[in-house]
């Protein structure tokens, strides 16, 4: 089971283990939970009381033994709707706190899979009318095939056309057929570049698809101009 997702709305691996563990056991002692999740006990009884002020489980009291029931995973849903309203609420006062900033930082790197996501998240929201992309490789699909298809959808929604110049390992993907709004051409075999680059207005965004992937987020409009420029040379030579 792929369990990322938990550890992205803030669970710990002890409290994946422990939740999971008990929605198998059903209800039950600690003990049954500490031998399955194949954690220490001080950790088990200590992650059931954190999961526990999470909502995440609850328990009912038997003489001097808690019996634990994990609760229904779709309440997930409604902790993470509760977490969304709470930070709708503080988000006017962050963009007041980022707009008071005198001097915004015009390069920033990244490192990770999150940090390639928030490298994307920020090229989204960049602006601008068309996204551009040159020297992505298959090593990029280590983001997930469904995080992809979603990202781009977020992007076709904003009403953002795409020019995605693909190396030809990629044709397999038919990113053509999957991203809406899009059109792909690709460079030709036996060059594989680790490195993509995107164009989104007056931001560029440099990845490097190594095992831990590493990224740089460029701001400044002569740069984009300029990279800009040069995709519009290699999309002209490259095949549809």
């Amino acid at each position: 089971m792929d369990v990322q997702i938990l550890e992205d709305i803030g669970l710990t691996n002890a409290e994946i283990k422990t939740y999971l563990a008990l929605l198998e056991l059903g209800s039950s002692t600690a003990g049954p939970i500490i031998e399955k999740a194949n954690l220490q006990s001080s950790v088990v009884h200590a992650t059931l009381n954190k999961l526990t002020s999470k909502g995440f489980i609850s328990f009912v009291k038997e003489g001097k033994r808690n019996h634990y029931q994990a609760s229904n995973p779709e309440h997930i849903l409604t902790y993470l709707d509760e977490k969304k309203e709470r930070f709708n609420e503080l988000l006017p006062e962050l963009l007041m706190k980022q707009q008071l900033a005198k001097v915004k930082p015009e390069v920033v790197t990244f490192k990770g899979i999150r940090g390639m996501r928030e490298i994307l998240y920020e090229l989204l929201e960049a602006g601008g009318s068309e996204h551009h992309t040159f020297g992505s490789a298959e090593q990029s699909l280590m983001m997930g095939d469904e995080w992809w298809v979603a990202y781009h959808k977020k992007r076709a929604a904003k009403g953002i056309k795409a020019k995605l110049l693909f190396n030809e390992s990629l044709q397999f993907w038919k990113a053509e057929k999957k991203y809406p709004k899009s059109a792909v051409r690709y460079t030709s075999e036996g060059f594989e570049p680790l490195t993509e680059t995107i164009i989104r207005n007056d931001k560029i965004g440099i990845l490097l698809w190594t095992d831990t992937p590493l990224g740089v987020l460029i701001h400044q409009k002569e740069a984009a101009i300029s990279y800009d420029n040069f995709f519009q040379l290699l999309w002209k030579a490259a095949k549809a």
